[in-house]
């Protein structure tokens, strides 16, 4: 999904280089994070900490998507779906795209500083996963594992502004393990398309080692994330589990669409997984 947005000159790239213009990574983050916020407080989450969490998310995405393509700037131009991004194109350079990535991290931290030393400490080993994070695809073939613990994270930090613990409840660490399981199945998916670039190469990832399995291991994936979250829904009430009914029954939809479509459909599986954490959003909504 893109926004239809043409800012001018060199803007655009800017736009471009943050995926301003795709903003269902936005979402990927957001969800689970939200999840933490709301499951802590019985849907009643500080006004100031839904306002730096969401602030972060958008932030701290971007962020990523930036150190990702200084990461991959001699990979991009050899992947058809990566060759026209800013830096591998080179209208952006890797010194200017640093000292952004820099500037990001500076105003996520200003914000993360009005929570909880308790948090800062959180923020900085989500730092740390958001940064090793681009550089895992030439060493090991799960890659989406690690996305999966930087996009968990921010469940356990939000629980953590909230509770001040990450060790009073189960809960925090049941979403970490489902947001693990999740981001692996979509982004298992969306690694589809660039089997046989990643393959040419030298990059490893989940859909590359799956091979002909990689369908059934996002289903399995997909299933995976649910059972946590199922259990998190149990231990925070009965109202959590209407959001987790729909999330199961969007997760059903996407997955017999999968199967049915073949693996062309992985992209369009990615995009579309976003609601199945919104549906779980909605649930944590609802005071138990």
């Amino acid at each position: 999904m893109r926004l239809v947005f043409s800012p001018p000159g060199f803007l655009r790239d800017w736009v471009v280089l943050l995926r301003v213009d795709r903003p269902v990574g936005y979402w990927l983050l957001l969800w689970p994070t939200l999840w933490g916020l709301l499951a802590a407080s019985n849907g009643q989450p500080s006004l100031k900490n839904v306002v730096v969490f969401t602030a972060g998310v958008f932030l701290m995405r971007s962020a990523g998507c930036v150190i990702n393509d200084v990461a991959d700037r001699k990979l991009d131009p050899h992947v058809e779906r990566t060759r026209e991004r800013p830096i591998a194109a080179g209208r952006i350079s890797p010194a200017a795209a640093l000292l952004g990535f820099g500037f990001m991290l500076f105003l996520a931290l200003v914000l993360v500083m009005q929570t909880s030393m308790l948090v800062v400490q959180l923020a900085f080993v989500g730092a740390a996963l958001a940064i090793i994070y681009p550089f895992l695809k030439r060493f090991i073939h799960f890659p989406q594992a690690w996305l999966g613990m930087a996009f968990g994270w921010g469940a356990v930090m939000a629980w953590a502004a909230e509770t001040g613990s990450v060790t009073n409840s189960p809960v925090p660490w049941l979403l970490f393990a489902a947001n693990v399981c999740w981001s692996l199945s979509y982004d298992t998916a969306y690694a589809i398309a660039d089997r046989e670039d990643d393959a040419k190469i030298g990059v490893k990832s989940t859909a590359l080692w799956f091979g002909d399995h990689v369908i059934a291991a996002v289903v399995l994936l997909g299933v995976g994330m649910l059972f946590f979250l199922a259990m998190a829904a149990w231990l925070h009430g009965p109202t959590a589990w209407a959001g987790w009914s729909l999330a199961a029954i969007w997760q059903v939809y996407l997955f017999s669409r999968l199967k049915s479509h073949g693996e062309g459909w992985g992209f369009r599986f990615f995009v579309l997984s976003h609601w199945s954490g919104a549906c779980m959003a909605l649930g944590f909504v609802i005071p138990s």
